[in-house]
């Protein structure tokens, strides 16, 4: 697949910007300096590290950073008549796929456009999503996809070049839902949000510290936000 310099600059800087990246670096930073006998500033940089970690692993950080993009749009409940198509947004596939999939025994004689690309094998996140629906029992030919889109901002390009002005159903995650609706709006499209996979915060105690599932929530949030920046700086253009 051809990968733009845009996007793999886009990309590298997502991973280095990442909260556990950044722990990696002052944690490499501290090894370097024991290394040169400046003990006083590795501690720095190792307690430092230890406090990044706490906090991005915390619940009340993590929560705190994705209610705001999770509250925007709620759970679409009533659905708008003659709507032909729902675009389901790769990744985080399993829980959108449901919610898709939810949809489409709603709405007679819609189809299901799925996306994503392949990035490390044969079989693109498009295909796996089809094969997912059709477990769910949507029907093969129902199912189109668009398999070449590698991130938000072509997945619009690519469904304004299929569907015009044609409104649909838009499915994605809730936190991820915020940036997709302004990408695909300034586009000239008409989406309608019916966001999926909203995080569980049962769990959420303030206690809640160290913990895998919250860093992983952290991370999801700073890159939506990252997102939002590379928007800003390279706006999606449609000729």
């Amino acid at each position: 697949m051809n990968l733009s310099i845009g996007f793999l600059i886009k990309k590298f800087l997502s991973f280095l910007l990442m909260p556990l990246t950044l722990v990696a670096i002052l944690v490499i930073l501290a090894v370097w300096l024991l290394h040169k006998n400046n003990t006083k500033r590795a501690k720095h940089y190792l307690l430092l590290a230890l406090i990044w970690l706490f906090f991005i692993s915390s619940a009340p950080i993590s929560s705190l950073l994705l209610a705001p993009l999770e509250n925007q749009y709620p759970p679409l409940v009533n659905i708008p008549p003659n709507i032909e198509y729902i675009l389901l947004l790769g990744g985080d596939r399993e829980r959108r796929t449901w919610e898709g999939a939810r949809l489409y025994h709603q709405i007679p004689e819609v189809k299901i456009i799925t996306s994503g690309y392949s990035r490390y094998n044969k079989v693109s996140e498009a295909e796996k999503i089809g094969r997912l629906l059709q477990q769910a029992g949507v029907k093969k030919e129902d199912i189109l996809m668009q398999d070449q889109a590698k991130d938000t901002k072509e997945e619009a390009l690519a469904i304004k070049e299929r569907l015009g002005e044609k409104p649909f159903l838009l499915v994605t995650s809730a936190y991820h839902m915020p940036r997709t609706m302004k990408i695909f709006n300034d586009t000239g499209l008409h989406p309608i949000a019916a966001p999926a996979d909203f995080n569980d915060r049962d769990d959420d105690s303030i206690g809640s510290f160290f913990q895998g599932k919250q860093l992983r929530k952290t991370e999801k949030a700073l890159h939506e936000y990252l997102g939002w920046l590379w928007v800003k700086i390279a706006p999606v253009t449609y000729p």
